[in-house]
């Protein structure tokens, strides 16, 4: 059989084999550069469009709240009583049918016949006739408050500005709102950024020792951490201003002696975590010092979670600057801050909404867009998200 098998293959011709050529496996080729963690995270970050979105928005609030103050001629401190409570004008904008930019004063007004209501508007607008349009809204039936009218007063030319422009209006005190809600952005951010600048210098140092040293040394530092957590913001606050006066030094330090707690927390949690790894273990066999074992190797490895925890800390540092400003404990008049102005807005804002909404749509844009670049960095460094 196999001499059978032997002669047909001699007997075969050389034509029907083909010469097998070797060739490079490929099945693990790698067929793209290698990207390291932080060009995943990068790359994965600017995949999400609302958070590029909310950094770009950002950048330009930022740079407007140094440029935004320059762009008139209006100062901070300028005081005219004559222009108090003057709504917004915009050029070309009071123009184009867009409520809010026209530089009138616009309200509806109620009474039992039409000529009721329409002196209930004269009264509310000093009696300036002149400067006064009136729309018949319902002339009613002569019971209680059945007619209504619409007044439109033109309170630039009452007063004789046709050639002023407030580009957000005013407030009591004559002051320009565009100039004054740039800076109290600038100095809400200010506040904002130092707070969160210390609290993470302490925190990370305090959290990547207790965590790193454990024992001993962890029991005493966590003791202490708990009894500061046990202290409530608004207590610490109150104390500062028995030591300190109001203003931007006493907020950044009762920010400082409790906003670091959860960013100690944190660190804390994630280099108990990895102080046992491999590398770490290995850096240890090396003779290296604790200390560069702590900068070069653990917090690299946590950098993630604490540039997250910073971009949640800014938004919350800014909100607590307004509560503070708004109740009369923080920044006090003449400065201006976001919740300066947004209690200025709130004490008007029956008669004068405009000065709210300027103030108050500025600190959400703020803190929705820093929660936002939170949301985009967690996932950003989150391995799971990255494609």
């Amino acid at each position: 059989m196999e001499k059978m098998k032997h002669s047909s293959t001699e007997s075969a011709p050389k034509e029907l084999f083909v010469l097998a050529q070797q060739k490079e496996d490929t099945s693990e080729k790698i067929s793209g550069p290698s990207r390291t963690f932080f060009q995943d995270a990068r790359r994965t970050f600017f995949k999400n469009k609302f958070a590029v979105l909310s950094v770009i928005l950002l950048i330009i609030i930022i740079i407007m709240s140094f440029v935004g103050p320059t762009m008139n001629d209006h100062g901070i401190d300028d005081q005219d009583l004559a222009r108090a409570k003057m709504p917004a004008r915009v050029p070309v904008l009071e123009n184009l049918p867009i409520p809010g930019f026209e530089g009138v004063l616009r309200d509806e007004f109620k009474g039992s016949n039409v000529e009721e209501a329409t002196n209930n508007a004269y009264s509310r607008y000093d009696n300036q006739k002149d400067f006064i349009d009136i729309e018949v809204l319902s002339e009613g039936d002569g019971s209680k408050n059945s007619a209504e009218v619409r007044a439109t007063y033109r309170v630039y030319e009452a007063k004789g500005m046709e050639d002023e422009y407030f580009w957000l209006g005013t407030d009591s005190l004559g002051r320009d709102q565009w100039t004054r809600l740039w800076e109290g952005t600038k100095v809400s951010l200010l506040i904002a950024f130092i707070a969160a600048l210390i609290s993470l210098v302490i925190g990370v140092a305090y959290g990547g020792i207790a965590g790193y040293y454990g024992g001993k040394v962890d029991d005493v530092l966590m003791r202490i951490l708990e009894v500061l957590v046990g202290i409530p913001s608004l207590v610490v606050i109150l104390l500062m201003m028995l030591v300190l006066d109001p203003g931007i030094t006493s907020i950044v330090i009762a920010l400082t002696i409790t906003g670091w707690t959860g960013m100690a927390r944190i660190v804390r949690g994630e280099v108990m975590k990895l102080k046992n790894q491999e590398f770490v273990l290995a850096a240890r066999t090396l003779g290296q010092s604790n200390k560069r074992i702590i900068i070069k190797h653990l917090l690299p490895n946590i950098s993630g979670i604490i540039i997250i925890n910073t971009m949640f800390t800014i938004p919350d540092a800014i909100f607590f600057e307004a509560f503070l400003s708004f109740i009369g404990l923080g920044i006090t008049p003449p400065q201006a801050s976001l919740g300066t102005l947004i209690n200025t807005g709130f004490d008007n804002i029956m008669l004068y909404p405009y000065m709210l909404w300027f103030p108050a749509i500025m600190i959400s844009v703020i803190m929705i867009a820093f929660n936002l670049i939170g949301d985009g960095l967690r996932d950003a460094f989150d391995p799971k998200m990255h494609k």
